[in-house]
């Protein structure tokens, strides 16, 4: 379907609409053309019937976000833009229920804190999970890698980015002069593996992301490296798409950030080669004090 095509204007009227009314989630995941269409003409009519409503009221700027001129307004806490694969329902009903629950506080001793998070059961991915997914590489790195969550590979041996996505990844930092073993820290946004490897919930991450944060406080990197949309989102405040976020140095406390393609995603799309090895050169840049 064409973005210019009638239909999807009238959708995007419509889903203003409903936005303006209060109207609940509205999800379209797994819809075909004809569910579509039917939903269309449902929504029509509630838009027409129903008392006109004021518009939504604007969101104000995060503080601490990352620097730009095209920064968007970011509400907190940070909305998801990346478009879901199908999770399991009851997984999404225990997503949206309440907010997170009250984080403990974190140590200042690296050991420590990767002792909490072994033990971790702050959300419902510790019901499922085989190991906790901590960390691999060296805590004196020069240069720490955020993924977005472990797949079954680093849940089967409790380390990141071991399977064909982690061995592509070594190769790309090879190419710079670094390693996991040497130079670099690897850590994920998730410590847990979502079920079916779907996108993590925002209640996930709002449990999760202490423990990342409080990871690159000890480690101290000289820069950080964010692998694909919900890492990049996640650290740079912004919810814009991986596309616009890349290939310019955001800054995360103070310490240079560069986002590029999750190395999963670049086997999937070798059409992205050529911006992630931009990204690679800026980060070396950035390493050299260039």
């Amino acid at each position: 379907m064409s973005v210019r095509s009638p239909l999807a204007a009238e959708m995007a009227r419509l889903l203003r609409q409903r936005l303006e009314l209060g109207a609940g989630d509205l999800v379209l995941d797994g819809l075909d053309r004809n569910d579509a269409l039917r939903l269309l003409a449902a929504a029509r009519t509630l838009a027409d019937t129903a008392p006109s409503a004021a518009s939504p009221p604007r969101v104000p700027a995060a503080s601490g976000a990352a620097s730009g001129p095209d920064a968007p307004v970011r509400p907190t806490p940070p909305a998801r833009t990346s478009v879901p694969t199908a999770a399991p329902e009851a997984d999404v009903a225990k997503g949206r229920a309440g907010a997170s629950p009250d984080l403990p506080v974190l140590p200042d001793d690296y050991e420590a804190l990767r002792e909490m998070a072994l033990g971790c059961t702050l959300c419902r991915l510790s019901e499922t999970r085989t190991q906790v997914v901590f960390s691999d590489g060296t805590p004196d790195a020069r240069l720490m890698v955020v993924g977005e969550a472990p797949g079954a590979n680093e849940d089967a041996t409790g380390l990141p980015f071991v399977g064909a996505a982690g061995r592509f990844l070594d190769l790309l930092l090879a190419c710079i002069d670094l390693s996991r073993e040497d130079s670099v820290y690897i850590a994920n946004v998730l410590k847990c593996r979502p079920p079916g490897n779907r996108n993590p919930l925002p209640v996930e991450i709002d449990c999760c992301a202490p423990y990342l944060k409080k990871q690159i406080e000890l480690v101290r990197p000289e820069v950080l490296l964010a692998v694909g949309t919900f890492s990049a989102q996640l650290l740079t405040g912004q919810t814009s798409t991986l596309g616009r976020l890349r290939g310019t140095v955001h800054s995360y406390q103070g310490v240079p950030l560069v986002v590029t393609y999750h190395p999963a995603a670049l086997l999937r799309n070798p059409k992205w080669t050529r911006p992630v090895w931009d990204d690679l050169q800026l980060l070396r840049g950035v390493l050299d004090g260039g």
